[in-house]
């Protein structure tokens, strides 16, 4: 099926067909993703030691200040993209394609450079020990050094979604899971190369990816492809893309604030396990996050291109479907994190006390998760309609205006145990304010288009 087929679809399909089409493999590669992190994080574990694992929590808010930069420009690519094919201005949407590639290039290099200079002095704010110190400083060099290709990567996947090959964006982040785990073992085992062995399959295997995708986009024939005259940096489509991706860059910027508050506030109340037992908490939610993540992604471009197209019945509709699938996704987090938390740790560590601690972190921070995905929806809906200003107050709501305060506040009177508990409660405080907009939202927008 050619792009502009697949485009064209996204207007006439049943919504519910559609959104399953869209995001069974968004789900798919989001879970492959996050099984990528997850399994540097068990051979490291299982392969360094506990320490290495506090170490890679460590590196926990580099990554999503990283991931904040890349967001930026590819969701603000991939959302400019579906309403320009909504449009069916396909001149303007190779265009972005271009500017997408430029500028993560561009943005991914500098911030590698500019973080490998003040490494040491970065990590220490994020709250790196001398004893954790060694350890995200041999990881994070590593994956700095390869940042242009991990911008280019998740990028180009973004955008094939909204160009209608979200299959092919499956097959590759599975592939990128594949050659990461066979490479994993290989390297921190058989070469000996410790948490260093790690960063090399992540960024080898990131590069693999990128190949591929580069030849997918070098297809002439195809609606979406590289025309190398338009890889030219236009301020109106950088523009475009910014305004659109501030959103996404606000939720990783303050998921990167917001860890760095929690490192440093648990190596003063729990010290370096409780870091790592962090670290292992939030792998295991960030499972269920990236499933309802594939469920906004495959909600993003049918929302996208019916609200370019003013088809809004069906981008109400697909908006009430995503919601009741991210709410059933989060829901079942919830149970495992409640009722079987300890066989999730034991993936990650075979030592006592970091499981001990780990167990403690799992139930506090998933305890009102059944909540989140219906939050996580209403966010990304708001984003994928071009509503940037909304979609960045709910996603401040949930990380900075609400958790980074009730993280200052709550140790001072409960310990490590307030650490813990600030992050559920500013998950439900949040959570019910997205509910309040949504519904002000629908209710104003059935007023003015019936």
């Amino acid at each position: 099926m050619s792009n502009k087929q697949a485009a064209l679809e996204l207007g006439t399909k049943p919504v519910g067909s559609l959104l399953i089409h869209y995001a069974l493999p968004a789900i798919v590669a989001m879970v492959a993703s996050s099984l990528y992190n997850m399994v540097d994080s068990i051979f490291i574990g299982q392969g360094v030691g506990p320490l290495a694992i506090s170490g890679l929590a460590i590196t926990f808010p580099f990554m999503n200040l990283s991931a904040a930069f890349g967001a930026a420009i590819g969701v603000g690519s991939s959302t400019f993209l579906s309403v320009k094919l909504g449009q069916r201005d396909y001149d303007i949407a190779n265009r972005i394609l271009g500017n997408c590639a430029m500028l993560n290039i561009i943005v991914g290099i500098a911030f590698g450079l500019v973080s490998l200079i003040f490494i040491e002095p970065i990590l220490r704010f994020f709250g790196a020990s001398d004893a954790t110190m060694p350890y995200a400083k041999q990881y994070m060099e590593i994956i700095l050094v390869g940042n242009a290709i991990t911008h280019l990567y998740l990028g180009l996947n973004a955008v094939l979604r909204s160009a209608g090959k979200p299959h092919a964006a499956m097959y590759i982040t599975i592939f990128t899971v594949v050659f990461n785990a066979i490479l994993d073992p290989i390297f921190i085992y058989t070469f000996d190369l410790g948490i260093r062995g790690a960063a090399y399959a992540t960024i080898l295997s990131q590069f693999l990816a990128l190949c591929w995708q580069w030849r997918l986009f070098s297809h002439k024939d195809e609606l979406l492809h590289f025309d190398y005259d338009k890889f030219k940096i236009e301020s109106p489509i950088v523009r475009n893309i910014i305004s659109i991706g501030i959103s996404p860059f606000s939720m990783n910027a303050c998921a990167c604030l917001v860890v760095i508050f929690i490192n440093n506030s648990l190596v003063g109340y729990g010290g370096d396990m409780a870091v790592g037992a962090y670290g292992i908490a939030n792998r295991v939610a960030f499972v269920f996050v990236m499933i309802t993540m594939g469920v906004c992604q495959g909600m993003q471009p049918i929302a996208g291109y019916n609200y370019g197209a003013e088809n809004y019945h069906r981008m109400l509709e697909v908006l009430k479907l995503a919601t009741i699938a991210g709410t059933v996704v989060c829901a079942v987090g919830f149970v495992i994190a409640m009722f079987f938390p300890e066989p999730c740790v034991r993936l990650f560590t075979s030592d006592d006390r970091l499981t001990a601690y780990s167990v403690v972190a799992m139930r506090y921070i998933m305890s009102l998760f059944i909540i989140i995905g219906a939050q996580m929806v209403i966010t990304h809906f708001f984003q994928s309609i071009g509503m940037a200003k909304i979609s960045i107050f709910l996603s401040l709501s949930r990380q900075l205006i609400f958790l980074v305060p009730l993280i200052a506040i709550l140790p001072r009177f409960m310990g490590l145990d307030g650490v813990w508990l600030a992050m559920p409660l500013s998950d439900g405080v949040a959570a019910v304010m997205a509910y309040v907009m949504i519904f002000v939202y629908i209710k104003k927008f059935k007023l003015q288009h019936g």
